[in-house]
């Protein structure tokens, strides 16, 4: 054990050590390092990743709705769609019936890149989770599908 492992062990958290936020930041804090390291899978960041994948199966979705499930800022996921777009990775289009919505569609170019990462992103979601085994890992996702409201296979 180095050094500053053994400071991180001697600071004192108390109930701290119990709040559930905290606690969500610390391990959502683990997996972006995780993601972003040596192990983690190359190309496409987390949120690029899932917001492509969400619009595969869902083709046409509407920027707002997608915003809303996946729980992104209006201001991060406009941002978000036109640099996806710049990338060539996304279409908008501005239906006749409603002028304010912009539905999304990813091109062939996106498509691709989905196909593509999905294969080392869900093979890297499987890996990660240390040091949970396979048991505590299926449940603390059934658990925080629950906490996020998403319904039991919804996830995927």
């Amino acid at each position: 054990m180095d050094v500053s492992s053994r400071r991180i062990e001697r600071v004192k958290l108390d109930e701290l050590s119990g709040s559930l936020g905290f606690l969500l930041r610390l391990a959502q804090l683990r997996a972006f390092e995780d993601f972003f390291s040596d192990r983690g899978p190359r190309g496409l960041k987390p949120g690029e990743f899932s917001v492509l994948w969400v619009i595969a199966r869902n083709p046409g979705i509407r920027q707002s709705l997608l915003g809303q499930r996946l729980m992104i800022k209006r201001a991060h996921m406009t941002k978000l769609i036109r640099v996806l777009e710049d990338l060539g990775l996304v279409s908008r289009r501005t239906p006749e019936a409603d002028r304010r919505a912009v539905e999304l569609t990813l091109t062939a170019k996106g498509r691709q890149a989905v196909e593509t990462s999905s294969t080392e992103f869900f093979s890297y979601e499987e890996a990660t989770g240390e040091p949970l085994n396979d048991g505590e890992r299926t449940q603390l996702i059934s658990l925080l599908q629950k906490y996020v409201g998403l319904r039991e296979g919804e996830a995927r």
